[in-house]
């Protein structure tokens, strides 16, 4: 979807006594329990589950190797029983790291300064560092980890460049354990973890269930290494009593983290162990939960840490009503008009509950692929009244819910189905969208301008006064009001992007056109070169990619005159449905577009035919004193509509346009505009959407 309609590094210091402050650390009693056998449509419950991070193959991917759960008032971490949470575990320390029991690479073993130095040549790599402090053989040791990857294949693919980038003895390092046994309390496990790690041996204390303890030893990552080290046990630990841990077998195993990657701060790790349908929940109460890898952003509801496709997965699941509080608040601004507010609210809310299981272990995602979702930052007090106000209902069409995707701006006019994703239903056509313009409110217009070098660009009003006269085309002149006035290639400020020229006072700038300010109603793109356009268009198009565009024609449009068809040379581009131009060429804001070459210019003849002239031609032009030959840069062409435009020998192609987004459906500052108009919610709806009864389900 659309977003609102709204266009760590580590420290490394601090280290003295940190062994001792994690020996200090309490860890505390947990319980694992295995996902749901399937997560409910969210029709059919109060909640909503939010996928944060996972891999979930083709429909998303976010991944993280760890994420660090923290929460004002502490966290706590159980299982929801009866409808309720039962607390197994308390973390008064506020804050502690989640990972999972999966394949990864052992960097090193060794002293703090070994661990720092590895750290940091990690740490702005793919390959994510993470250090432990342990004990073995009855002293401290610092153990620096990379990654969490799926396979013991991607593992040992990273070894190479990890050894390389740290000049360590990497190896790959997996979930495969011995346990010595069960025990009744984590201080009994503790004592034979003690006594194995003494010899020389990593070894863990695992929480297994509520009050059920167990001391694990190795991590390898094949039964031939699990062996070897079987073996290895057996002959300097010959008491102990080995069993191979199920992989399938829930746990937590418990380690401390020695601050390199999270601020000089040691805290509890806790790796959970077991299959795709292993979890556990945590709570941080009516103070939600903050996780630090998500822009440090605090969730209301509870946190589910699990595992897919060996990866690490956060959902977040939270009471419907208030993941609306946050979505409505990241799609629109609050300032808006509250039949905006609730219009807006009820398209999320049948988003939301038309999307049933579409991702596995969850019903959406927390970007814009479903709905933007930012938690309780995004939350504003005119919002919640707005979902409150509208709370349960929906929009239905033919006794469904009807997936009411929206956009941010329509430009004018909506789009139809067949102009996006090729199919929609009966609930979406294309219908006019005035209330668009309420974007450009209080914007400032620009000049684009050609200056005497033959550059062109754009002027903003502000920094300009009109001379008198004109062109002998009949063309108005400016000049600046201040020295080193930016001309820039589009009308917008860019802070990133360095402006085509200064302009001084008192040079006479011709003006091509008054253009409004780029923004979400209309838009200038490019210029983009022929190269460019080549590399965009690679993986987004079926066949072959021109070497060198040329020429660039739409060629085909739909009912709201959004693009359907393009030719590159004079052959089609094939793309799998039309919203896909967009990424094709470059990333445009919408397909509601018009291409215009710097280069060339169309001609249409006598005959009805077109021609293509390029800047490099000799063009014949009659005026009242005779023909004469124009070739170079600086050629203004216009069209019958007095639209002037510049022709000089580069191949580049500006993109013009209007609208934010895909454009079906719901247009966020449509709704805003018709709003003001004095429009209520359900009549905004049922403008955008068709055929439809807004209803409380």
């Amino acid at each position: 979807m659309s977003g609102k309609a709204f266009n760590r590094e580590s420290i490394f210091g601090a280290w003295m006594g940190r062994a001792k402050r994690a020996a200090a650390i309490m860890v505390l009693a947990t319980v694992c329990i295995p996902w749901s056998s399937g997560v409910h449509a969210a029709a059919a419950q109060e909640d909503i589950r939010v996928v944060i991070f996972a891999d979930l193959g083709s429909k998303y991917k976010a991944t993280v190797p760890a994420v660090t759960l923290k929460s004002s008032g502490g966290l706590s971490v159980g299982q929801n029983s009866g409808g309720s949470f039962q607390t197994w575990m308390g973390l008064p320390d506020s804050t502690a790291r989640f990972s999972v029991d999966s394949y990864r690479v052992k960097v090193l073993e060794g002293n703090e300064a070994a661990a720092i130095k590895a750290a940091q040549a990690l740490q702005k790599t793919n390959d994510k560092p993470t250090v432990f402090i342990g004990s073995k053989n009855g002293s401290s040791v610092y153990q620096v980890y990379a990654g969490i990857y799926a396979s013991e294949q991607s593992a040992q693919a990273a070894v190479q460049r990890i050894s390389s980038a740290t000049g360590a003895q990497a190896e790959v390092k997996g979930n495969k354990h011995w346990s010595t046994g069960s025990y009744g309390s984590e201080q009994e496990a503790n004592l034979v973890r003690t006594t194995i790690a003494a010899a020389g041996f990593d070894a863990f204390t695992v929480i297994q269930s509520r009050g059920q303890y167990a001391v694990w030893v190795g991590e390898e990552s094949n039964d031939s290494k699990l062996l070897a080290l079987k073996t290895e046990l057996e002959s300097k630990q010959p008491r102990l009593t080995l069993s191979k841990v199920n992989a399938t077998q829930a746990g937590l195993i418990i380690r401390q983290e020695a601050g390199v990657t999270t601020g000089s701060q040691v805290m509890s790790h806790y790796m959970l162990s077991g299959s795709d349908n292993s979890k556990v929940i945590v709570n941080g109460g009516n103070n939600g939960v903050q996780v630090m890898e998500r822009s440090q952003r605090t969730y209301r509801g509870e946190m589910e840490v699990g595992m897919t496709s060996g990866q690490l997965a956060l959902v977040n699941e939270v009471p419907l009503e208030q993941y609306l509080y946050s979505v409505v608040g990241a799609e629109v601004y609050s300032s808006w008009p509250d039949e905006a507010l609730k219009a807006q609210a009820v398209a999320a809310r049948s988003y939301a509950l038309a999307q049933g299981n579409r991702f596995q272990i969850g019903n959406v995602v927390d970007g814009t692929l479903s709905q933007a979702y930012n938690g309780k930052s995004s939350e504003h007090a005119n919002v919640n009244e707005a979902v409150d106000a509208t709370a349960g209902e929906v929009i239905k069409s033919g006794g469904k819910v009807v997936e009411a995707v929206f956009s941010s701006n329509a430009g004018g006019v909506t789009a139809d189905a067949s102009e996006v994703w090729n199919s929609g239903g009966e609930a979406f056509a294309s219908v006019d969208s005035s209330g668009d313009t309420s974007a450009q409110k209080g914007a400032q217009e620009w000049y684009h301008v050609l200056l005497s070098s033959g550059k062109t660009g754009y002027i903003r009003e502000d920094n300009a006064k009109e001379l008198e006269g004109v062109t002998e085309a009949g063309l108005d002149k400016i000049t600046v009001t201040a020295e080193n006035t930016n001309v820039r290639p589009i009308p917008q400020i860019q802070s990133t992007v360095t402006p085509i020229a200064k302009a001084q006072p008192g040079e006479e700038i011709i003006v091509l056109e008054k253009v409004p300010q780029s923004g979400d109603y209309a838009w200038v793109r490019g210029p983009f070169t022929s190269a460019q356009l080549a590399k965009s268009l690679q993986g987004k198009v079926t066949g072959t990619v021109p070497s060198s565009i040329n020429h660039l024609d739409v060629t085909k449009r739909g009912p709201s005159g959004r693009v359907l068809e393009v030719e590159a040379n004079g052959s089609p581009l094939k793309v799998k449905y039309p919203d896909m131009f967009r990424s094709a060429m470059g990333g445009l804001p919408s397909t509601l577009f018009d291409i215009a070459s710097t280069g060339s210019y169309t001609v249409l003849g006598a005959d009805g035919a077109t021609s293509h002239v390029s800047g490099t031609q000799g063009t014949q032009i009659l005026s009242a004193s005779g023909s004469s030959t124009s070739s170079g840069n600086g050629v203004i062409v216009m069209n019958e509509d007095r639209h002037a435009r510049v022709i000089d020998k580069t191949q580049s192609f500006i993109f013009t346009g209007k609208g934010n987004g895909h454009g079906l459906g719901l247009s966020q500052w449509g709704a805003n505009g018709l709003a003001e108009q004095g429009y209520d919610y359900k009549k905004i709806l049922q403008h955008y959407y068709k055929n439809v009864d807004i209803v409380k389900d």
